[in-house]
């Protein structure tokens, strides 16, 4: 049986982040054959072009994690209607120096939960524009604008029966597509 890593990448660095507490409840939606690689990106500096020949090690760090990974999981809270900066600046990280991104290719799955009925939808589309500039395929159906609402979690912090078989569904439909884009 084949093995996947998908590098799970949080839009939002809070401590009690939504989007994080997310990202945990939907790994438990996977199969076993997944596995999964949370990336820091709260420890990258600001991206500079002038540091593209001799990068952090929290650069080289994100790079090889992206590397490593069969494909890539974005949680991304909506910040004035669009991503986070420190989503931007770790994918802008990622991406460079021109010509050697380790975004391309990669299969992406795009969710993302706020406290605002619309989820991320906002968000989501402007950072799907993002991911097909660098080449990276992205899960287009199900669609998943989540409402970080009550009852969204049980009491163990897995997904709540009323978004679970949702949820399920949009889970089922990225391993699908990794298992065909990997």
């Amino acid at each position: 049986m084949a093995q996947y890593t998908i590098a799970v990448v949080v839009g939002s660095i809070r401590k009690d982040s939504f989007n994080r507490k997310l990202a945990k409840a939907l790994e438990k939606l996977f199969p076993a054959e997944f596995s999964f690689t949370h990336v820091r990106i709260d420890d990258l500096p600001l991206y500079n072009q002038d540091d593209d020949a001799s990068p952090a090690a929290s650069v080289t760090r994100l790079k090889g994690e992206i590397t490593a990974a069969q494909g890539v999981l974005f949680l991304t809270p909506e910040y004035n209607r669009s991503i986070p900066g420190v989503l931007k600046n770790a994918i802008d990280h990622a991406s460079r120096p021109y010509g050697k991104s380790v975004w391309n290719g990669k299969p992406a799955g795009v969710i993302g939960a706020s406290v605002g009925p619309i989820g991320t939808a906002l968000a989501q589309q402007h950072l799907r524009n993002i991911l097909a500039y660098l080449n990276m395929p992205t899960l287009g159906q199900p669609e998943a604008f989540i409402h970080n609402k009550e009852g969204l979690y049980d009491e163990a912090g897995n997904i709540g029966e009323a978004s679970k078989k949702f949820l399920q569904s949009w889970v089922d439909a990225y391993v699908a597509f990794v298992k065909t884009s990997a």
